[in-house]
């Protein structure tokens, strides 16, 4: 993933990535609002998780489209898939930036949680571009530079356009991951220069707060986060913003 083009990230025991989801069952299921309101009501033929890891986000599309491929470069999250998924869905280990897709024969495409690894995500995107058929879709989610929380703490200096790596000094290294947060007016005119517009844009994970986590019930946190998914949009409030694209 990323502007370094290795598949061996998440092959390593230090990256669990099925171990960093427990305990975050509110953001797991804000994740799947947003994908449930901008997919409600459609259905597809092919569909594409990008970079998905072991599935998390994959498990979902089978309501969605008819045939599902989990695209992910980590062959030890692909093992992980094998158990996760069971069958029914398929899994080729790929690269974002080169998948083995024909051009225009995927209806939907669908990249959460990866452009925070992506410090220049254009050769990602024109591949989306590039796969998505003429009157496809795509749910790509943007770890958000300008939530609200950030906006506070930069105030009067505004946002910067590019993006900024957010991994701690020790760990800004070739060696390690990628982390940044985006400009999403940037992200925005990386898309048009592929050919894809914003369709609609949710902002999601808006309580994400340990504190507010161990207080609130997950069924109230819950209720009140598909509630401001769309309210919340317009200000790009939260940590983590959900775009559905198209031609």
């Amino acid at each position: 993933m990323g502007d370094v083009k290795r598949a061996d990230f998440y092959d390593g025991p230090a990256h669990d990535y099925l171990g960093y989801w427990k305990g975050r069952e509110y953001e797991h299921d804000a994740e799947r609002i947003a994908i449930d309101r901008l997919l409600t009501g459609r259905h597809f033929a092919r569909a594409v998780d990008v970079g998905g890891g072991y599935g998390r986000i994959t498990a979902l599309l089978p309501r969605y489209a008819d045939h599902v491929t989990l695209a992910e470069p980590s062959s030890r999250q692909l093992d992980l898939a094998a158990r996760f998924l069971g069958k029914g869905i398929e899994r080729v280990q790929a690269q974002a930036a080169r998948l083995p897709f024909a051009t225009g024969s995927i209806d939907l495409v669908t990249m959460i949680r990866v452009m925070h690894h992506l410090p220049d995500p254009t050769a990602e995107l024109a591949e989306i571009a590039r796969v998505l058929a003429p009157e496809g879709v795509a749910v790509i989610e943007v770890a958000n530079l300008g939530h609200a929380r950030n906006r506070l703490r930069r105030l009067g200096r505004g946002v910067p356009a590019e993006p900024v790596d957010i991994r701690s000094p020790e760990n800004r290294h070739d060696d390690e991951i990628p982390f940044v947060n985006h400009n999403l007016d940037t992200v925005i005119r990386q898309l048009s220069d592929t050919g894809l517009r914003v369709v609609r844009s949710l902002s999601v994970s808006n309580l994400r707060s340990g504190a507010l986590k161990r207080v609130v019930p997950h069924r109230v946190l819950l209720g009140l986060e598909k509630a401001a998914q769309p309210a919340l949009a317009r200000m790009r409030f939260g940590p983590s913003i959900f775009l559905l694209v198209a031609h």
